[in-house]
Parts: C-alpha cells; sequence; structure tokens
C-alpha cells in the first residue's frame, strides 16, 4: 500500500512553553495528519539533546527528554501552579533557557507528587504504574539516574573528569553516593516517569486516529553518556573510559573536512560475543516507543569511518569492517523476519552496503534534492527508485526545498524544473512534492516546512556545523489550518498515498424538510355575519419549514 507522512520534530510543534511537548498541541499536529490523509508522523529522536544541542548527541540511548513533558497536563494533575506554567517567550526554542529554567519546574512537581497517595489503605507510598515503569525499565534507568545524579553533583562535567571511584564505578563508591543522593536519583526517574507516561498516552492517540510513529534512532552512543559510563565494554576504550577511535563521516556533500562526531565506536567483537544483547535491548525499547524505527547511518553496519580520537577533522579516517547480516539476521530470529525499520542509507556508498540493504530487505530512502546531478542514471531520481524506499524532498539535514531551489547550481535547478516538467504557475516545492508522490516510493514523506513552502528559516539542522539555529525551528499553530490539511490530502489523494475527503452527501428528497401539508378547505359558511376581527396577538399559525 502506498503511503504519506509528514516530518515534524516533537520540538518544533506549537505551544507556550519554549519547546513542543507531549500535550494539547501534539494531539492538535496528529488531529491535523489524520485530516489530510497522513498514515505516518516521522520524527527525530526522543532522547535528551547533548552537545550542539543536538537529539544525535545524547546522554542517553533509552531516556526520553525532560523538555518535551507537556507542563499543563502537570498543572491539570495538581502537580504545578498556573504561575509554574507562565508561558515562555514565542518563537525558536532556546535551549539556554530551557537548561536553566524547566528542571527547576520538575522538581516542584516532583515534590508534589510525593506528598499524594494512593487509595488509603494502599501498602505501597506512590502509584502501583510508578513501580511498573521502574521494574520495566530499571536496565537501563538505575544507571542512567545514578549517571545524571553524579553529574549534577558535580557541575555537569563529563563523566571522564569525574573522580576516579565515581570513573571507573568502584562499587563501594557508588554504594555511598546512593545513599546519599537517594532523593536526587528518584528525582532523575521521576521525570523519565512523566515523560514515559505522556508519551505513551499521545502514541496510543495517534494509533488511535490512524497515525503511525516513524520514530528515530541515532546509531552511535555519546560520549558522555549513561552509555558509556555503564557499558564501557561496548565501545572501543581505553583503561580509564575514554575513546580509542571515534565515529563519523569523511568529505562529502555537507562537509569538506567530512564530520568528526566524537562518538565512541563500537566494539562489534564484544556484541557478537553477546549475540548484540546491548542492541537487542535498545531495539526492543524503541519498538515500544514508536511503530517504525530509522535507524540513523545504516552504512556503519556495514563499513563504519573511524578516526583517531586526537584527531582535528575527519580527513585521517579509515573505513573498518561492520557486523554486517549477521546483526540484522541475529535482530530478526529476536524480533521475526518483518523488521519494521527504515535504513538511512544517504552518503557515500559502497557496493557491499547497497548489497546490505538488498540482503536484509529493510527500505533505503532516498532524497530529491540529491537528484539532479550526474544525470539520468542518478539513484536520487524519481524512476530509478524501487518500490521498497521512502522519498523526501529533503530530510532534517537538508535544507528546505524553497531555499535549495535559491542556493543550489543553476544547473542542478534547471533540470529540475525540466525534470518535474514546471509550470509558470507552479514552483519548485510543488513540485518535488509532486515528484515525491507521484515516485514509486512506498511511502513518501514531506517535511513540514516544505508543506507551509518555508526558505531558510524552516531547516532543522545544518551537519557538521555549530549553529544557534540547528534543532531551534518551530513551527506556528496559525499555519496548520483545516484548508491545508484538505489541500495536502487532496494532492496525496492524487497519487494513491490516501483515501480523498469524504464528498458531501448530496441532499435526497427523503432528507430534504418537508412542505407543509395544506388541511383540507373547510365547509362555506352563511355569509349572512361577518366574524369580528381578534385583539391582541395574532391567533395565525407560523409556517413551519
Amino acid at each position: 500500500m502506498r503511503q504519506c507522512g509528514i516530518l515534524m520534530p516533537v520540538s518544533a510543534l506549537p505551544g507556550a512553553h519554549g519547546i513542543g511537548s507531549l500535550g494539547s498541541e501534539a494531539r492538535q499536529f496528529v488531529d491535523f495528519l489524520a485530516a489530510a490523509g497522513q498514515q505516518v508522523w516521522q520524527i527525530l529522536p526522543l532522547s535528551p539533546t547533548g552537545y550542539g544541542d543536538s537529539p544525535y548527541q545524547s546522554c542517553s540511548a533509552f531516556a526520553g527528554n525532560p523538555y518535551f513533558i507537556d507542563l499543563d497536563i502537570l498543572r491539570q494533575r495538581g502537580l504545578l501552579t498556573e504561575a509554574e506554567c507562565a508561558p515562555l517567550p514565542a518563537g525558536r526554542v532556546n535551549y539556554g533557557l530551557l537548561y536553566t529554567t524547566r528542571l527547576a519546574v520538575l522538581e516542584r512537581a516532583w515534590q508534589r507528587w510525593r506528598t499524594q497517595r494512593p487509595v488509603p489503605g494502599y501498602e505501597t507510598p506512590y502509584p502501583d504504574d510508578w513501580y511498573r515503569f521502574c521494574f520495566a525499565n530499571e536496565a537501563w534507568l538505575d544507571d542512567y539516574a545514578l549517571y545524571m545524579t553524579i553529574k549534577e553533583t558535580h557541575g555537569m562535567t563529563a563523566w571522564l573528569a569525574w573522580p576516579q571511584p565515581l570513573r571507573r564505578r568502584d562499587p563501594e563508591a557508588l554504594e555511598a553516593f546512593r545513599a546519599e543522593q537517594a532523593d536526587r536519583i528518584e528525582f532523575w526517574k521521576f521525570v523519565q516517569y512523566l515523560f514515559d507516561g505522556q508519551w505513551r498516552a499521545l502514541k496510543e492517540y495517534a494509533n488511535d486516529k490512524g497515525v503511525k510513529i516513524l520514530g528515530d534512532i541515532p546509531i552511535y552512543a555519546a560520549a558522555d553518556s549513561a552509555d558509556a559510563w555503564a557499558g564501557r565494554e561496548l565501545f572501543e576504550t581505553d583503561e580509564d573510559g575514554a575513546p580509542v577511535r571515534v565515529a563519523g563521516c569523511p568529505p562529502d556533500y555537507f562537509s569538506a573536512d567530512g564530520q568528526l562526531w566524537g562518538n565512541p565506536l563500537y566494539n562489534w567483537a564484544y556484541h557478537k560475543q553477546t549475540g548484540y544483547a546491548w542492541w537487542k535491548r535498545r531495539l526492543c525499547h524503541a519498538l515500544e516507543l514508536y511503530d517504525i524505527v530509522r535507524i540513523d547511518h545504516f552504512r556503519a553496519f556495514d563499513t563504519y569511518y573511524a578516526i583517531p580520537a586526537d584527531a582535528a577533522t575527519a580527513r585521517t579516517g579509515k573505513w573498518e569492517q561492520g557486523p554486517g547480516l549477521d546483526f540484522f539476521r541475529e535482530m530478526e530470529r529476536t524480533f521475526g523476519p518483518q523488521l519494521p525499520i527504515v535504513a538511512e542509507d544517504l552518503g557515500e556508498l559502497f557496493d557491499s552496503v547497497r548489497q546490505l540493504l538488498r540482503d536484509t530487505g529493510l527500505p533505503g530512502m532516498k532524497v530529491l534534492q540529491f537528484a539532479f546531478s550526474g544525470g539520468a542514471e542518478n539513484e536520487y531520481l524519481p524512476h530509478n527508485y524501487p518500490e521498497n524506499c521512502v522519498v523526501y524532498p529533503g530530510t532534517h539535514d537538508n535544507t528546505t526545498t524553497a531555499h535549495w531551489l535559491a542556493t543550489a547550481p543553476k544547473a542542478e535547478t534547471a533540470m529540475a524544473r525540466a525534470y518535474f516538467g514546471l509550470n509558470t504557475r507552479e514552483g519548485l516545492t510543488e513540485g518535488f512534492i509532486r515528484g515525491a508522490l507521484a515516485s514509486p516510493a512506498r511511502l513518501a514523506v514531506i517535511p513540514m516546512a516544505d508543506w507551509l513552502g518555508l526558505g531558510a528559516e524552516g531547516r532543522i539542522n545544518t551537519p557538521g556545523r555549530l549553529m544557534a539555529e540547528n534543532w531551534s525551528w518551530r513551527c506556528e499553530a496559525r499555519a496548520l489550518t483545516g484548508t491545508l490539511a484538505a489541500h495536502i490530502r487532496e494532492k496525496c489523494a492524487l497519487f494513491g498515498r490516501c483515501e480523498p475527503a469524504p464528498a458531501e452527501e448530496p441532499e435526497t428528497e427523503e432528507a430534504k424538510p418537508k412542505a407543509e401539508k395544506k388541511a383540507p378547505a373547510a365547509p362555506a359558511r352563511p355569509a349572512a355575519k361577518a366574524a369580528p376581527k381578534a385583539k391582541g396577538r395574532s391567533t395565525a399559525r407560523r409556517k413551519v419549514t
């Protein structure tokens, strides 16, 4: 079945509290998607943002972003006051302001929550769902909460700068710290408990509306993360836990020096010995949060780019062999043969990467902004697509289509105009959208900024560059109109990606209001004496229509 979806980060949702959240505005966006005939809502990682405000550099591969917790829901539960939910300045996301203010608000909610008790007579002080959440997530939650608490008490410095006993996870030192900071550890668990409850409620709402969530997991963990601190055997590290080599990619379309991400590389030999146990836990967690999972940087399962940890740029890296098909066969043995995964297979690809994609049977990605150089054989041109792929005008790492038109080489924009057969009334953004929807790709995903026709202001991220604009774009609520939803549905239905909007039923004869029947004429009276006129209120009957 041909499908369609919209790419819209949770952070970009409208709302009064400085960043998109999991509350009413998110549900309103789901309603918008349903009205627009969309079956898929693609989001970016839900994890806490890290270096450069990026969700791909998170302190945890499992935790949810505290900034996404909806404050109004907490107020309705009696955990916050109206004043504590005061709006933040409108506009782009200000991560610095959130960093200095949001946790203090959540701490007030936690203090009130601790005083609430379930029905009198319960043996446990907290609700049952709290204990269920903690038990179900203990494999990562305990280490995460401990990591965040130690990090707080040491000025939020990276774990490699902590005192040696804590850095090296000395059992006695950790036990003493847990006893001393038990309340604060509980706070960090509480934050994740709130996030989990709100997200699952939102996902259920979306699924009930016929909308599936296409989530995103970064392939790598961050160097400064609970995962690297608690599981250093998973990575290429030295005796102190510092990365020996780090991840990135060579010079490419996005960056002349390549991209130096700084993530520790996996110790794939160890993962294979354990049957990829950590990855199975990670994928299981992701499939609970999302209906479909996009794995970022799929090519690293085949060959990955390894850069010395002390390198200044990515130019000095080299390619290494990844786990290959063995990894995916092991995942299939655990999760079944139909893995609901989208493979992000962009960038420089070797033939072996393409073969791995074919062997796994996973859908890859096609980006129209890459299509208009190299002639008719370019794999990103729609006539070269297999059915088993996902097509985008551009992704979160591309500029908007309107800005691409203004900045791309003239030869490429000229070819795009010719390829899509644009007329004088149709802009290039509309042509790209039409080309994506008309393509053979099973799923077409259009960024929200392209449906809105935005320029550079609608770009989500510029890879390889630290910019205040990265990850900060937000959609205005007034832009998500019924007229736009109807327009999107009409375009998608035209290419068989959704059902047309239900036509208004013409009135049938039975549905039309019936005219009042005339009473039979009364027998004529003798005209000997005229009846007197009535005084006051008229006694004439009002016609019912």
